[in-house]
């Protein structure tokens, strides 16, 4: 199990459902990514062994937005790390209990979970915002290795910085979305997380290194 490496600071979302074309892109963009977040849209259309083949190109997160009760949240997060993922994405929402039992089910795996904040559309300014300084600060007392924070705000990334201190911060919502990955990490996000603009296009190795070659501006 590898966890994410920090070369390129970009994260592919891999949010396609047939595993011959995630394959392709997988191969295609594994120089210039650091993951490869892999969600319910690829695992239901191609099965959980598709985190083992992917990991050949680069280390997985596994984007299941976690969210149930502790013992639930184990089995769940037992599964992904046990597939290969290198990380978890969980929600917060659900309470110090539940976090803290997918912290603990990381660690047994010497994987990393990674705590929701604020998601990257619109609709997330109406429930999600209002409580972020609590989830950040939960992510936090849970001992999470970093929290989901978005790239669409990045005024909102500065803020989320201010609460987690040195957890990391992965950021999605560059390229379709409309966010910049240079305001993102310049905001304070450590990775942003890219996927339609690189997964959609005709070229994904060279949109992916366009972005990367983004990043490096702002350094």
């Amino acid at each position: 199990m590898k966890s994410i490496r920090r070369n390129t600071q970009l994260i592919i979302a891999l949010d396609v459902t047939d595993s011959k074309n995630a394959v392709r892109i997988a191969k295609e963009t594994a120089q210039y990514v650091d993951a490869v977040k892999i969600g319910y849209p690829l695992v239901l259309g191609a099965g959980l062994g598709i985190i083992d083949t992917i990991c050949e190109y680069a280390p997985v997160i596994a984007d299941f937005k976690v969210a149930d009760i502790p013992n639930t949240d184990r089995l769940i997060c037992s599964q992904a790390f046990e597939a290969g993922a290198g990380a978890v994405i969980v929600h917060g929402f659900t309470g110090h209990d539940s976090v803290s039992e997918c912290v603990s089910t990381a660690k047994e795996f010497h994987g990393e979970i990674y705590v929701v904040t604020e998601m990257s559309h619109p609709g997330a300014v109406e429930f999600m915002q209002p409580k972020t300084l609590e989830l950040a600060s939960l992510a936090v007392i849970c001992n999470a290795s970093g929290v989901v924070a978005p790239a669409t705000r990045p005024e909102r990334v500065s803020y989320i910085r201010d609460i987690v201190g040195d957890l990391t911060i992965i950021s999605p919502g560059v390229g379709a979305r409309g966010a910049n990955a240079a305001d993102a990490i310049k905001a304070g996000a450590d990775y942003v997380i890219v996927g339609r603009s690189i997964y959609g296009s005709k070229t994904p190795g060279m949109e992916a290194e366009k972005i990367v070659k983004e990043i490096e501006k702002c350094r």
